[in-house]
């Protein structure tokens, strides 16, 4: 079976990030998911091994978004749930995990919907 490039070049990108990223109480690791169709973020506390606040274009609140849910305007939107999930839960501060993904399109815009409420990283 043959594993594709992309993938291993996207395993080998994780790796060097994973080595350097460890989410704490004060600062928890924002997690990005990237497929297709959709879109998944979580902020989480790696000394507890907690997932904190979570979003993604599955979640209710988003429920009612037109059109595709693979794009840059569904990840904006993402990204802005889960910055005022966040905020609504006390954490104005996150080291930002792209998961091995380029940070570029629906991982930028993500960011960028999070950093618009108020999140720094």
């Amino acid at each position: 079976m043959k594993t594709n490039p992309r993938n291993v070049a996207r395993s080998r990108r994780k790796m060097h990030t994973k080595k350097k990223l460890h989410g704490t109480a004060e600062r928890p690791r924002l997690c990005v998911y990237r497929t297709t169709s959709h879109i998944y973020a979580q902020v989480i506390d790696d000394d507890k091994g907690a997932t904190l606040v979570a979003a993604s274009t599955l979640s209710e609140e988003l429920a009612g978004h037109e059109g595709h849910r693979g794009n840059k305007v569904a990840a904006k939107a993402v990204g802005e749930l889960l910055g005022n999930k966040a905020k609504a839960a006390g954490i104005t501060q996150v080291q930002f995990d792209r998961n091995g993904f380029l940070y570029h399109g629906c991982v930028k815009a993500l960011a960028d919907g999070a950093r618009s409420t108020g999140l720094s990283f």
